[in-house]
Order: structure tokens, then sequence, then C-alpha cells
């Protein structure tokens, strides 16, 4: 009887086994049909990233059980939530408010002021300060890309640096404000989940997040000093710079994204036709190609979200938390498993945010059973999700950015030294219960 017993429990943990793959496979095509392809052919433009969606879409909903209409509803359901709504219409904002700004001239008279005002060797470090400093004062990363990856490009064709690696330090700047900002998504629902102050879990990240920083900020030095401004420099046209200092200033207390983008939108408008950038007809052509213009990211976003809630809806998430933690046996493994468990569940929803919220309560149980600092367990929900959110090519971030700099989110990928350096950070304050206090 104990045989039988055995021989069913074997069976049905089999069973679950190869569902929870079978859950997990769309993924697994994407990633063999996108990425392994692109870096065998050593050409990441070969295949596009819509059509690497579509496959692994239509393979999603074919592998999952019930009616073809109950599949499709799952698929557009995820596809359709009101977070990915709002994902895009920021995207669809940004993409008016880039290239009437670009029309209008604001790029060139904001490149042209900050060649004017920073030295050739600090154009890199002062580009991922900056950075940094928005992100902190508005709590989000995408609100920094948009603001700063336009500049950057820019930048970076004047003084002939890599138009990718500018990006990158955009991107990664923009993700030490969405890790530390009190007023990010990530920290509040960081915080909420395992019951601790915003303060706390700063004070905790900032042990190890802030040397990540400074070390990147001394390698932007050190690469910058190659780099050399050109020396005939245009005279600065101001009231051309001004839509982005409104956007910028404006994010910065704190005004909702959208309004921002709008309000800078607004500001092209009146600007260029004031001084004859464009006439009505001009700026609402600047603003329609600037939408089009989006509409990649904007067909890549739904895909995304709709392949992940096929993925979540037939047991692939809870596959991965399942799996993560029945092997934990201290308070360094129960740290291990949290960051674990944030970093997989994010690359499967491309959502730091979700993703925290989605692993949230298990890290508190986590927590709870082997001792572990509450202040720790937010700091690493977060830390991780910013990491792992920072390196995904089909993450709002990157695809953002890429957008407004038109380049391939891969290009950026090899340049992104900060999400990179606090995932090693954070790792290293597991592996070496740093900081002590709190471990």
């Amino acid at each position: 009887m104990q045989t039988k017993d055995l021989i069913s429990d074997m069976s049905t943990t089999s069973g679950k086994h190869l569902q929870g793959l079978l859950a997990l496979s769309p993924l697994l095509v994407f990633i063999i049909l996108y990425l392994v392809t692109s870096i065998v052919a050593h050409n990441f433009y070969i295949i596009p990233i819509t059509v690497a969606f579509l496959a692994s879409s239509i393979y999603a909903i074919a592998t999952t059980k019930g009616k073809l209409r109950r599949r499709v509803n799952v698929y557009s359901r995820g596809a359709g939530t009101p977070e990915m709504m709002l994902m895009i219409w920021i995207f669809i904002l940004a993409g008016a408010f880039a290239n009437s700004a670009k029309v209008m001239g604001a790029i060139d008279a904001t490149v042209n002021l900050t060649l004017s005002l920073l030295p050739s060797q600090m154009l890199l470090a002062g580009l991922f300060l900056a950075a940094c400093f928005i992100s902190l004062s508005i709590g989000t990363s995408v609100g920094t890309i948009v603001a700063l990856t336009p500049i950057a490009a820019g930048v970076a064709t004047q003084t002939g640096a890599s138009v990718a690696m500018m990006t990158a330090i955009v991107v990664g700047g923009s993700f030490f404000g969405d890790n530390l900002s009190f007023i990010s998504d990530t920290t509040i629902i960081a915080t909420q989940t395992q019951g601790c102050q915003p303060s706390d879990k700063f004070r905790v990240n900032s042990f190890f997040v802030v040397p990540a920083a400074f070390v990147i900020l001394m390698v932007y030095v050190f690469l910058g000093q190659g780099i050399s401004v050109p020396s005939d420099i245009s005279a600065v046209d101001f009231w051309k710079v001004v839509p982005y200092l409104v956007v910028l200033i404006t994010a910065i207390f704190g005004l909702n994204v959208m309004a921002v983008l709008t309000l800078g939108i607004l500001l092209t408008g009146i600007i260029g036709l004031a001084n004859g950038s464009f006439d009505v007809f001009g700026w609402f052509q600047a603003m329609g190609n600037g939408i089009i213009g989006m509409a990649e990211l904007i067909i890549i976003t739904l895909m995304a979200g709709g392949l992940l809630e096929v993925i979540k809806h037939n047991g692939g998430i809870d596959y991965i938390i399942n799996r993560l933690t029945q092997h934990i046996h201290n308070k360094r493994g129960a740290e291990l498993s949290i960051a674990a468990l944030v970093s997989v569940i994010n690359i499967c929803t491309a959502n730091n945010t979700v993703a925290i919220i989605t692993v949230g309560g298990i890290a508190r149980k986590i927590g709870e059973k082997f001792g572990l600092d509450p202040r720790k367990c937010a700091s690493l929900l977060d830390t991780f999700s910013c990491f792992t959110q920072g390196l995904l090519p089909y993450g709002a971030q990157l695809l953002m950015a890429a957008g407004l700099a038109a380049i391939n989110p891969i290009a950026i990928l090899p340049h992104l030294y900060y999400p990179l350096a606090i995932g090693i950070a954070a790792l290293g304050a597991i592996l070496l219960r740093y900081p002590r206090r709190y471990s």
C-alpha cells in the first residue's frame, strides 16, 4: 500500500513538473527564437522582436487548454490590463513630445547647452549624475528616460560617442532613483509588503547601492577622458530648451508623468509656432510621426503582456515560486531565494513593480519563518527587481530608450554597467551578511 502511495506521489510530482515546464515553454520559445538565434547569427536585427513575440504568443495560445475563444481572452486580458494601457498612453505621449521637440529644435539647443556647460571629460559622468538625481527626485525610471534619452542621443551624435553607451548611461542612472526614491512605486510596494518604512529600506539600500553608484561614476569619469567636445558649438537658443526644463522641473516636483508629457507637447507647439519652426499643421504632423514611431514599442508591449498572462494562467509563475522555495535551510538561503524569486518573476513579467507585488507576500512569509529583517527583505526585493528589469531587452525601460534613441534594445545591453553593479552588490550583501545590523 505504501509503495502504491509512493508511486502515486511520484507520478503526481512528475506531472506537476511537466505541467510547470510546459507553462514556461513559451518564454523558452521566445528566448531561442530571438536571443539565441541572434547571437548565433551575430546579428540582432535578423529576427524582428515583434515576430519573436508573435511566434511565442501563438505557441502559448496553442498549448493552453480550453476553447480557443477562452484562450484568446486570457491573452487579451493580459495585454489590456490597466498597467499595460497606462504604459501605452505614456509611450504615445512620449513619442509625440520627443518628435515635436526634435522638429522644433529643442534637442539641438539642449545638446549645445550641455556641451557648453560640462567639461569634455565629465560628459559621461555628468549625464549619469543627472539621471540619478532626476530619477531619485521623481521616483520613476521611465520619466527619466523620456526626458534625458533624446539629449543623450544628441550629445553622442555631436561628440562622436556611442549612441548605445550614452543611452545606457541614462537607463542605468534612471534605476538609481527607481530603486532608492521614497516615492518610487517599487519602494512603496516593497516596504508595504514587508511591513517597514521607506526610510528604513532606504537606509539599508544605501549601504550597498551608493558604493556601487560611486564605482560606476568613476568608471564613467575614466571612459569620458577620450571624448572631445566640438570646438564649434552653436549659440544656444534658450527658448528651445524650455520644454525640456519644464518637463524635468515639473517631474521633479511630482507631477504625473502623463501630465508632464502633455505640458511638454503644448510648450513645443507654442514655442515652435512662435519662432516659426513649424505651423499648426506641421506641429500636428510632428506629433503624428512621433506616435507612429512608437508603434513597434506599443505592439511589443501588448504582446508581452498577453504572453506573460498566459504563462501565469497556466501555472508557470506558481511553478517557479514553488521550485525556488523548496530547499531553504538558513537565513542566507532564505535571502537568496527571495532574490531569485523576484528576479525570475521579473523576467517572466517584464515589470519590476508587478514582480514585487507577485512575490511580496511570499517573501514576507519566508522572512518570518527564518527570522529575516523586513527592512533587508524589502531592500532585496527592490534591488534585485531593478537589477533584472534594467537588463531586460523587452522591458519597458529599454524599449522606451531604444525607441527614443532609434537603436535596437540589444545594442544597449553591453553598456548597462549600473544595473549589473547593483545586482553584484546586492548578491554580495547576501553572501557576506552585510550590513551586519540588518542581517
